[in-house]
């Protein structure tokens, strides 16, 4: 097609858009609000202390891992069991949603790692959250959250596993490139901190990111909410102790740290309500640290703008969309898309959508209710990969729908698909490994969850 004329089309297009608007319809307005409320709430609630700490670890991961060490516990050559068995259960240490999950997964698989562990590692980074699992036993039953936790694990490694052997042609050429560019190297290995530092600090890094967005748990007792009671303080000394690895293990002048520490403290004091703006203070500290440092840590802080600002608008974006679609998760009902719609095509029975439909009373078709739990289930793990769910969300909100006729099969699809996907992640992925590996993720995790719902539902 001429490019004129797609321009001329896509002006056309854009305007009928904008000319038929429905501004003044009460569900047109009330779900535009909702996108904001919704962006909102994701920008106090996770870009602080959920995606900035992800970002910097990211970066870190393509600073101070070497290549070599990445393609040789995660590349397409390395030892199946340890590369997809440390993937799979990455989840239990990192309590991340599917939009933190993305800096990290971009940082491994751009520093050179396996499409099938990366796949793996990106998969079970939300969906094996210990805490989520424990409280979808506790609200939801045992066998639901059993069946979730290893539905997850197993979706995992499957699914790593086929992208894997479905994309091998690209992979082996991703993998000759790599190995390419590591000829230019030079003495990087030999020259490389012990293994131990790398270790250490990363492990600093994410136990800052864990605690802080530690959920508060349905009991107000155990070790949980032991956790939850205290993560405010154990963040701070996991801050004080990544600070000291700065001057220890990287070499940034005493003063640059001491400075930083009190500048966090003072925050702390003048907001002893508001810990967020005390975190908010130790990143910007973080990133003026580097400016005046050594060149390792101004690559460190490069590598983090460039995750920054390649996803953060995609993820912002998706937000906005997710929640014009499907409203946010206090008030599923305010989206374009009303919830009485979804809940009447994830219930036990069609009678409610035949009603609905048809406009008439009594039993539905037979057809319909031969096909109807295969499509509850496929509608559910397809709302779920779309819908936004922030960490522990996805459970209050399936008791809901649980309370309101959905059957046990469709809420372990939406549990298996939700939690992992949404749209912004979507969007994210796509930027990363394109949008042909992205559509068969997608396609795989929707399918393998309908699959798993329609075998619960028949088993339980």
């Amino acid at each position: 097609m001429n490019k004129e004329l797609k321009i001329f089309l896509y002006l056309v297009a854009a305007f009928a858009i904008f000319y038929f608007l429905p501004v003044g319809s009460g569900r047109f307005d009330g779900a535009v609000l909702e996108s904001l409320k919704l962006v909102k709430w994701y920008a106090r609630e996770h870009v602080i202390l959920c995606l900035v700490p992800a970002f910097f670890i990211a970066g870190a991961i393509g600073v101070f891992i070497s290549q070599n060490a990445v393609m040789k516990y995660f590349g397409p050559k390395a030892n199946k069991a340890l590369s997809y068995g440390v993937a799979s259960v990455s989840g239990t240490i990192l309590a991340v949603c599917s939009c933190t999950v993305l800096p990290l997964f971009g940082g491994i698989y751009l520093r050179g790692a396996g499409l099938g562990p990366a796949i793996a590692f990106l998969y079970s980074g939300p969906a094996i959250n210990v805490l989520a699992i424990v409280l979808t036993a506790r609200i939801l039953g045992f066998e639901l959250g059993l069946w979730r936790a290893l539905g997850a694990i197993v979706f995992s490694i499957v699914i790593g596993a086929i992208m894997h052997l479905l994309f091998l042609k690209e992979e082996r050429k991703r993998t000759e490139d790599a190995q390419v560019d590591n000829i230019y190297m030079g003495d990087e290995e030999k020259n490389a901190r012990p293994l131990w530092q790398t270790a250490s600090y990363f492990l600093a890094m994410s136990a800052i990111l864990v605690f802080a967005n530690w959920g508060k748990p349905l009991d107000s007792s155990g070790i949980w909410f032991t956790v939850f009671k205290f993560k405010w303080t154990l963040t701070s000394l996991s801050g004080i102790v990544f600070a000291a690895m700065l001057w220890k293990f990287f070499k940034v002048k005493a003063s640059y740290v001491i400075a930083s520490v009190a500048i966090v403290a003072a925050v702390s004091l003048v907001f002893p309500e508001n810990p967020v703006m005390a975190f908010a203070a130790g990143a910007a500290c973080l990133v003026m640290i580097t400016f005046g440092s050594s060149e390792e840590m101004k690559n460190w802080r490069e590598q983090t703008w460039g995750f920054a600002k390649q996803i953060t608008p995609l993820l912002l974006g998706g937000v906005l969309a997710a929640g014009f679609f499907l409203g946010s998760p206090e008030t599923p009902d305010a989206g374009i898309v009303p919830g009485k719609w979804i809940q009447a095509l994830v219930g036990k029975s069609p009678d409610v959508f035949y009603q609905w439909v048809s406009g008439t009373s009594g039993l539905s078709p037979d057809w319909l209710t031969f096909v109807w739990p295969v499509w509850t289930n496929f509608f559910s793990s397809l709302v779920g990969a779309f819908m936004y769910f922030a960490t522990l969300t996805e459970v209050p909100i399936l008791r809901g729908l649980i309370d309101s006729g959905m059957g046990q099969g469709p809420a372990l699809a939406l549990l298996l698909a939700g939690p992992a996907l949404s749209l912004p992640s979507m969007l994210v992925i796509n930027s990363i490994i394109g949008p042909k590996k992205t559509a068969v993720y997608v396609g795989l995790v929707v399918i393998m969850s309908t699959i798993t719902g329609l075998i619960y539902g028949i088993v339980m």
